[in-house]
């Protein structure tokens, strides 16, 4: 890999940030646009928030359900001090049913809800200083795969990335775009491609806005262009994140990333997903087993609440779907690298 001197490791957006004893969430539904920060006061707000995509992305999601179970615990106490854990925690309920596929939103409200068992007098100091070690860890997690992923892209003339996975879909620095980012900072020429994502656009939008937040260079590709892109030959990788990977090593991810990883394997190029091992989920035993969340047609048939499809039209929007272990080249945690993975492999690296 040819080093570049000076380049600085960047990474300046901050999504999730908690002041004043409540939640700002950075509304991603209005960038590139608008940079708006939601303040929020209640679990049911924050509820709302990941449901109605102000955040999204996997970590990110967990991180925020994190500090949602802190706002969750506070109000319930200050309003209900003699039965306030089990109001907490019929909160926490509807908090977890806000998204099915991310599985960073149940490891985290189910570790949250350890130490609010153990809470006394003043459940917000304890939770909030676990709320805040999730969110470090995050971060110090998506650094750690930063520095895996790049070694294997010392030779990569360009690579292409599918959805958001960086600062905005995580606590900082990001997954998938944590590695890029890191590449980037030592590789004197690295292209970045990004698909536009259809329909929320977090290619176009999101990914492109961020790199160019760091002064990151990208080129945007209409997502049916991306195989064409690959048969030029100039893609080296395709690098994702994923919302559950399953245990014989089926990823869950935004819709699209299947496509990418057929592609990918037809035309000799590698496939690499990255993320912290709590998105990995044990408990399912492949692909076949996640849920996966259709929402409303209005998504493909409207922009902006401007209707693009022919008047009578129905859509069919899932929005995540399922790539097969074996089209993964490798899989980037925080622990290591897994390459071909298998469930074997997976359970050894994770225990």
């Amino acid at each position: 890999m040819k080093k570049t001197e000076n380049r600085p490791l960047t990474d300046t957006v901050r999504a999730i940030q908690w002041t004043n004893n409540h939640l700002k969430l950075l509304d991603q539904r209005l960038l590139p646009g608008q940079v708006v920060y939601q303040e929020l006061h209640t679990v049911e707000e924050v509820t709302q928030a990941i449901s109605e995509m102000v955040v999204r992305g996997a970590p990110a999601i967990g991180v925020t359900a994190a500090y949602g179970v802190v706002l969750a615990a506070t109000n319930a106490f200050q309003e209900h001090p003699d039965n306030w854990k089990t109001i907490a925690r019929e909160k926490l309920k509807l908090l977890g049913a806000a998204r099915p596929t991310a599985v960073n939103l149940q490891w985290a409200i189910e570790r949250m809800a350890k130490v609010l068992d153990e809470c006394g007098s003043d459940p917000e100091k304890q939770l909030l200083n676990e709320a805040v070690s999730i969110h470090d860890e995050d971060i110090e997690a998506n650094r750690r795969m930063g520095e895996i992923g790049s070694e294997y892209l010392r030779d990569a003339a360009a690579v292409l990335t599918h959805c958001n996975t960086g600062s905005l879909a995580t606590g900082g620095f990001g997954t998938a775009l944590g590695v890029i980012r890191t590449a980037y900072s030592k590789q004197a020429t690295l292209s970045v491609f990004v698909s536009e994502t259809r329909p929320w656009m977090q290619g176009s939008r999101l990914t492109a806005w961020e790199l160019l937040q760091d002064k990151i260079p990208v080129t945007i590709v209409a997502d049916s262009a991306c195989g064409y892109l690959m048969q030029s030959g100039k893609i080296s990788w395709v690098i994702v994140g994923a919302d559950r990977i399953a245990a014989n090593g089926d990823v869950a991810n935004k819709i699209g990333t299947y496509t990418h990883a057929v592609n990918a394997r037809h035309h000799g190029i590698g496939f690499m997903v990255v993320a912290p091992t709590s998105t990995f989920d044990l408990n399912t035993k492949s692909g076949k087993d996640i849920i996966i969340e259709e929402r409303s047609e209005h998504e493909l048939l409207e922009y902006s609440g401007v209707k693009m499809a022919a008047k009578g039209a129905h859509a069919y929007n899932p929005i995540f779907d399922i790539t097969p272990a074996e089209l993964v080249s490798i899989i980037v945690t925080e622990k290591g690298a897994i390459e071909a993975p298998t469930e074997d492999k997976i359970r050894q690296l994770l225990h």
